[in-house]
Formats: C-alpha cells, sequence, structure tokens
C-alpha cells in the first residue's frame, strides 16, 4: 500500500482548519489502495489554530508540529517535508486556494513513473488586485531573467513529489529558503498541471504586498548574483563618466576661463551619482546580511510540541 503524506503550514488559520480536512476526508474514496498522513505545521499561530489542530490529531491519519514562535513558511514546509514519512508528499495550504481535488490526478502521474513531480500554476489572478497581479507578473519576469534557475509564473508551492525528491530538496539545509526556487534547482522531472485562481475557503491572506516584495527580494538574493554584477558595472560606469567630465571641466577652464558656472547642474549630478552607491551598497549589504544568517548556523526552525505517528512511537 502506498502513503501519500500532506504537508500543510498553518499560520492563524482557525477558520479554515477544519473544512480542509473535510475536503481532504472528500477526495479520499477516489484512491485505492493508498494511505494518507496530514501533517499540520502550527507556525506560532495566535489564534486557536494549535487547539483545532489538536483535536483533529485524535484520528489517525493526523499529525502535528507545532513552532515555539513564528519562523515562516518556508521553515513550515521544511519541518513538514522532515517530518513526512510517504512515499509521496504533496506541500497544501490550508486556505483550499490549492484544490484537493487535483490530488488524483497528480497521484496517477507520479505513478505512471514518467515523473518525479507534479506542480501547479494558476493561469488567472482573478480577485486579487490589479497591482498586485502586475507586480507578481513583472517579478516573474525579472527573476527569470537574472537567474538561472526557472520560476514558472504562476507557479504555487502545491505539489506532489516522489521520495527521492523530497530527500533531494531536504538535501538544501540553508538558512533562507525559497522552496520554489529550490524545487526547480533540484532538478527531476515535473509535470505541471495548471488551473484558475481559486478564492480563500474564510478567513484572509497572511502575505500583504510588503511581505510579498520583501520575499522577491529574498528569492532574488537567494538564486542570483546579477545583482552585484550590475553594482560593479554601474561602479565602472560612473568613474568612467566622471573621467569624461573632470577632463569637459578642465578644458572649459582653460578655454573660457569660468569654472565655477554650472554648479547647480554639477550639485543634481554629485546627488545621483551618491544614490547610485548608496543602492550598490544596499545590494551588497543584501548579500552580506544572507551570508551573516548562514554562517550563524542557526537551527531552521524549533520544535515546542508535537505528535509522533504511532508506526515511529
Amino acid at each position: 500500500m502506498k502513503k501519500i503524506s500532506l504537508v500543510v503550514p498553518c499560520y492563524n488559520e482557525q477558520e479554515v482548519i477544519k473544512l480542509f480536512y473535510k475536503e481532504i476526508q472528500k477526495i479520499k474514496k477516489d484512491f485505492k489502495n493508498v494511505s494518507f498522513e496530514i501533517i499540520f505545521v502550527n507556525d506560532g499561530s495566535k489564534d486557536k489554530t494549535l487547539e483545532i489542530i489538536r483535536e483533529l490529531s485524535k484520528n489517525d491519519d493526523v499529525r502535528y508540529l507545532s513552532f515555539s514562535r513564528n519562523f515562516g513558511k518556508e521553515a513550515a514546509m521544511y519541518a513538514g517535508l522532515e517530518a513526512s514519512t510517504g512515499d509521496y508528499v504533496a506541500v497544501m495550504d490550508a486556505d483550499l486556494q490549492d484544490p484537493p481535488a487535483l490530488l488524483h490526478e497528480m497521484y496517477e502521474i507520479l505513478e505512471s513513473g514518467e515523473y518525479d513531480s507534479v506542480a501547479t500554476r494558476r493561469v488567472t489572478r482573478k480577485g486579487e488586485p490589479v497591482i498586485r497581479s502586475f507586480f507578481a507578473r513583472m517579478y516573474y519576469k525579472i527573476i527569470n531573467k537574472i537567474s538561472k534557475t526557472e520560476i514558472v509564473d504562476g507557479a504555487r508551492d502545491y505539489r506532489l513529489m516522489s521520495r527521492k525528491m523530497v530527500d533531494a530538496v531536504l538535501s538544501v539545509q540553508e538558512y533562507n529558503r525559497f522552496s520554489k526556487g529550490i524545487f526547480s534547482w533540484v532538478g527531476f522531472r515535473t509535470k505541471w498541471l495548471e488551473y484558475e485562481n481559486a478564492k480563500r475557503a474564510a478567513g484572509e491572506s497572511k502575505w500583504s504586498f510588503g511581505k510579498l516584495f520583501l520575499y522577491s527580494l529574498d528569492s532574488i538574493v537567494a538564486f542570483s548574483t546579477v545583482p552585484l554584477s550590475i553594482a560593479s558595472v554601474m561602479g565602472i560606469l560612473f568613474c568612467f563618466v566622471a573621467f569624461l567630465m573632470i577632463i569637459f571641466v578642465i578644458v572649459r577652464t582653460l578655454m573660457y576661463g569660468d569654472p565655477t558656472s554650472g554648479w547647480p547642474s554639477m550639485v543634481c549630478i554629485m546627488f545621483f551619482i551618491g544614490g547610485v552607491q548608496l543602492l550598490c551598497i544596499g545590494i551588497i549589504g543584501q548579500y552580506l546580511s544572507k551570508t551573516y544568517l548562514e554562517v550563524k548556523k542557526r537551527p531552521i526552525y524549533i520544535v515546542a510540541e508535537k505528535k509522533k505517528d504511532k508506526k515511529n512511537g
């Protein structure tokens, strides 16, 4: 009998957890000779999420991990993958924006042996603010131009993976994680399923525009060194421009004897160059900060409470 592990990160999801569990119970009838384990990862929720998970864990198919504080979704996904015991492992959101009905098709594709992973991508962003959708599309265009690792436009974390691929993902133990990039970086044969955007079953999204913006910056720093190259090129370019300006000032002074005219434009240029310098220092600082966090070797997450499966005690 094959086993499927469902990794479900949760942060303040008290409104949707029971709805999610009911949906999973409904789709189980589509599977033959397949057992399920649902691993809820409570990422430091401040509502009744943990209480509801404890209640659901009385069922044999539910396990959970509860962090000592909020470590972020990336840490929750890693913890869930690490705790999983299934032949196949899926990462899903509890809000039902990742349709459970797709699981059977994903399972059938992996069982064919042709692929190691079945991933999902949204083909529409219906229901999202227009500005947020615009910046999302721009992000995918930029990241795919400056990174050697392909990030599929509209890709979700929702995917079903073979145990071989899960082990490969777990071998990437970096502290600053961007799972969409890691899934692509480890390789393996991936089949993409497309679906239209689904609304949350209840509650509100925990991802504000600001959080998504910072997350996008983290992904660029994690999977591209092009910003560093841009900073270097800009430095060389402005050194060259400054050299030409020095020659221009000298020649003008010798020819016209008026070294002080045009000082407002010079001040503007100085402010512009100063801004570029600060931008380049900021780019370098981003990479330095990530390196600083990596060399500390702090754990990706800390578990305060958990329920193990019967097999592992």
